[in-house]
């Protein structure tokens, strides 16, 4: 298996630098940093601050067009002045765009949902992007995404840019008799080659 997937690499074209790149849809065949991406991004004065494919986005947009932002400016929203660390909390407590989760709402969700209550990635992701919802809302929410996690089937939601996650996932649902030894090894030798949709994605023969 280690003999192929050598030979794959050394028949490839050669991951170029990413200062000698010229194009947006040449940036996105190779696997990046984001490190990479927003030192790159900096070197072309663009903002190097974001998630990684945002960056990736703006310097392929600057390659292509010259510009430097390809991004619409969002629009200013006042911000609420609601204190979440000290404002009493009621099931009726809107979410509100100056949200956090601090001590203030983890006391209140273990009053309401046990002692048990912990915060996590899927839970914090709704808190954020539900404004307007209430804190009852919110205890619904967790429950629902408790009873989904209690199911043998369950598979928790892999983001889009956390690519190596969901190859590990990917490769040893179909391998499972291999290890992370055997899935960081494979996963190095397929970054180094282009894809031509930008993303690097498990397929069967990655072990031909």
């Amino acid at each position: 298996m280690r003999a192929v997937c050598y030979v794959l690499v050394m028949t490839a074209p050669a991951k170029p630098r990413i200062d000698t790149i010229k194009t947006g849809s040449k940036l996105k065949q190779w696997y990046w940093l984001k490190s990479d991406l927003a030192a790159e991004a900096k070197r072309f004065g663009l903002k190097s601050t974001g998630a990684k494919f945002e960056i990736l986005d703006r310097i392929a947009h600057f390659l292509d067009t010259g510009e430097s932002d390809n991004i619409a400016p969002k629009p200013r929203t006042k911000r609420s002045k609601f204190d979440w660390h000290a404002e009493p909390l009621t099931p009726e407590t809107p979410l509100t765009n100056s949200y956090k989760n601090t001590q203030n709402v983890r006391r209140f969700f273990k009053k309401h949902l046990g002692d048990s209550f912990k915060f996590n990635i899927e839970f914090m992701a709704w808190m954020k992007f539900n404004e307007g919802k209430t804190l009852a809302d919110a205890c619904a929410e967790y429950k629902a995404m408790k009873k989904r996690e209690a199911d043998p089937s369950f598979q928790s939601k892999i983001e889009p840019h956390n690519q190596f996650n969901q190859y590990t996932r990917d490769f040893l649902a179909e391998h499972p008799q291999l290890g992370m030894d055997d899935v960081r090894r494979i996963w190095t030798l397929k970054i180094a080659l282009p894809s031509e949709t930008g993303r690097h994605e498990y397929d069967a023969s990655d072990l031909d």
